[in-house]
């Protein structure tokens, strides 16, 4: 090496390389683009000496420190460039020698880094360590080439180099420029102080890639035999499964995962080793077939259901009471029949099995009432509606053996409440048919029969699950309808039609706020007065509920808000008997009154139905006839 490059004393500019090394003897095309950079290039080429490229340890870090770069690096002079912007410069640099870096420190503008460097003292050899060694080199890199497929990833004049390399750093170099991937086995390389030890790296690391690539080819090999179809993701597939053959183990799949979850859930043993089974199962199936899906469903199914998860219930009878209370006028036997429940399951700390059944017209709150239920028991509220199914799969659920087959109703109902002692509504259960798909209605017997419901078995399960911890709560309009043994099975509670002090209370109470809130009307803003109640109920609804009243107030509440926002005042807007007109239009209904007189061939009577009572006129008609 030329003495006149290196002097103790020399200060030269750095510039760090991200990713890249410069070797000796070698050229490397660089774009330089940060400021450091720039200035560096503009020292050298202003004074016309040497550059030192030093790689950084850190390829993403963007401004390194002083302990940011490597402690060797390699001298090197401009060879050509070209200035692409006033930021931007491609630069041809030739390597001069490799050296040993004493200290960086930065300049005197602290724009750029400079090191003084030692120049590194040359090694010799025998002549017979050197053909030994270099011969050993130079054959691993031939088997290595000869097992590559891609033969034009290596440069053409490569081979006609490392035959006539006859230096262990140079050789070393030449084959880690050329050859390896790994920024890490290249730097490795480079840092390597003992030319002899260069070698031997470069020799272990070439076999080690010469083994990869013929395990490579093995795989690829196995993976051709073993595929029947081309398809992109089973390909990928059968490769992955090759790879660990060759590794001699089992990668984290699927299965693996199942199982990992399984060991740890909290279900019955039994339980869990059945669905172990499944789980070994899938290491056997390809990805990419039916089965393989089928059974990864039926596993996050199971999965999903709430084992050993109980919520804790209230059984407080004043706060139930309370809550009761607070949300339902009247309904005094519904209420009583609850707080019942909780006094025997707190006296005997056990599940009481009497199924309620709520059997009343619509709009009575018979849905809400269960809603009610659940939040002065504490558990988990979850519906389930039951009107107008007709298939016995949609309480047991469908065999799994079939694609998208699912979960009955009522284990889908489990997995969505997350706990096995939720409220669980059985709504409109007078509503289900029976076709000859099955009767839902025999279905159901199972899960409401306290004796039953213990192990009840759901088709796409097919094993037992308790559900004697759940309380079932069941709605119909009628009995008439639901089958003789089901409803031998339910306790039922009627809802009668609500009468006239009982809709104002629950309009004044409940349905006025609610809807206030809904259409944005602040307490104050609207006033509806009881006579103007009395009637919207007398006149505009007839019914055994509320559902009706409460339209006939949301659509006062949206006439109210509207005048509001038309004449942008701020007052009150008062409903009255006397403008009730104005918000409802004239009214629906024409009350039926006692006539005052006696009318020949008409008697009063009275209708009773489910909705309520009316007036009946008895008329008598006279027809003439034969005589006999």
């Amino acid at each position: 090496m030329n003495k006149e490059l290196i002097n103790p004393v020399t200060e030269i500019p750095v510039i760090p390389l991200a990713g890249k090394i410069a070797y000796p003897d070698m050229t490397i095309n660089l774009l330089l683009a940060r400021k450091s950079e720039i200035r560096a290039f503009d020292e050298v080429y202003k004074s016309g000496g040497t550059v030192l490229l030093v790689p950084q340890k850190d390829p993403e870090e963007e401004n390194p420190d002083n302990t940011g770069f490597y402690k060797v690096g390699t001298l090197c002079r401009i060879n050509q460039f070209a200035r692409k912007s006033e930021n931007r410069l491609r630069v041809l640099f030739t390597g001069i020698s490799k050296v040993d870096v004493n200290v960086f420190f930065p300049d005197e503008t602290g724009s750029y880094w400079k090191a003084s460097v030692t120049e590194r003292k040359p090694c010799r050899y025998s002549k017979a360590d050197k053909k030994a060694y270099l011969s050993e080199a130079i054959d691993a890199t031939m088997r290595f080439l000869s097992v590559l497929s891609d033969k034009n990833s290596v440069s053409a004049g490569f081979r006609e180099q490392l035959i006539g390399s006859d230096d262990f750093s140079k050789t070393a170099e030449l084959i880690s420029s050329n050859i390896f991937d790994s920024f890490s086995d290249k730097i490795d390389i480079y840092l390597e102080n003992n030319p002899r030890q260069q070698i031997i790296k470069t020799l272990k690391i070439i076999n080690t890639y010469t083994e990869a690539l013929a395990i490579r080819k093995k795989i690829h090999e196995k993976v051709r035999m073993r595929s029947e179809s081309n398809q992109r993701e089973y390909i990928l597939n059968e490769q992955l499964r090759a790879i660990q053959e060759e590794l001699g183990e089992d990668s984290d799949s699927e299965a693996d995962k199942y199982v990992r979850t399984l060991e740890a859930s909290a279900m019955p043993g039994d339980i869990k080793e059945r669905l172990l089974k499944e789980a070994y199962k899938l290491r056997k199936m390809p990805l990419n077939s039916a089965e393989y899906n089928v059974v990864c469903n039926y596993l996050d199914t199971c999965l999903e259901l709430p084992w050993g998860i109980t919520d804790k219930e209230n059984t407080d009878i004043k706060n139930a009471q309370n809550v009761l209370d607070k949300s339902h006028d009247g309904l005094e036997k519904v209420k009583e029949r609850i707080v019942e429940y909780l006094a025997v399951r707190k006296l005997t700390d056990r599940v009481n099995n009497q199924i309620i059944c709520l059997v009343g017209p619509p709009g009575t709150g018979k849905t809400t009432i269960a809603r009610t239920i659940a939040e002065a028991t504490g558990r988990k509220y979850v519906r389930v509606s039951l009107g107008g199914i007709r298939d016995e799969a949609d309480i047991r659920g469908h065999r799994k053996t079939y694609i998208a087959s699912m979960p009955g109703r009522i284990m889908e109902g489990i997995r969505r409440a997350g706990s096995t002692n939720p409220l669980m509504l059985l709504d409109e259960v007078d509503k289900m048919t029976r076709d000859a798909h099955g009767d839902p209605g025999s279905a159901l017997m199972e899960v409401l029969d306290a004796d039953q419901n213990k192990e009840f078995r759901d088709h796409f399960l097919e094993f037992p699950f308790d559900l004697s911890d759940v309380m079932f709560v069941a709605t119909a309009n009628t009995t008439d309808t639901i089958p003789a043994p089901l409803l031998d099975r339910m306790e039922v509670i009627r809802l009668k039609s609500y009468s006239v002090s009982e809709k104002l209370s629950i309009a004044k109470n409940h349905l006025i706020p609610k809807q206030m809130k809904r259409h944005g009307l602040e307490n104050g803003k609207l006033r509806i007065n009881t006579a103007a109640l009395s009637k919207i109920i007398a006149e505009y609804t007839m019914e055994a509920g509320v559902r009706n009243l409460e339209r006939e107030i949301a659509n006062i509440c949206r006439k109210a808000a509207k005048e509001m926002i038309i004449s942008e005042k701020d007052g009150m807007v008062k409903v009255t008997p006397s403008n009730l007109a104005r918000f409802l239009g004239a009214p629906k209904i024409t009350p039926e009154t006692v006539s005052d007189k006696d009318e020949v061939g008409v008697v009063n009577g009275l209708a009773y139905t489910d909705a309520g009572g009316t007036l009946l006129k008895v008329e008598v008609a006279s027809m003439p006839g034969s005589g006999k």
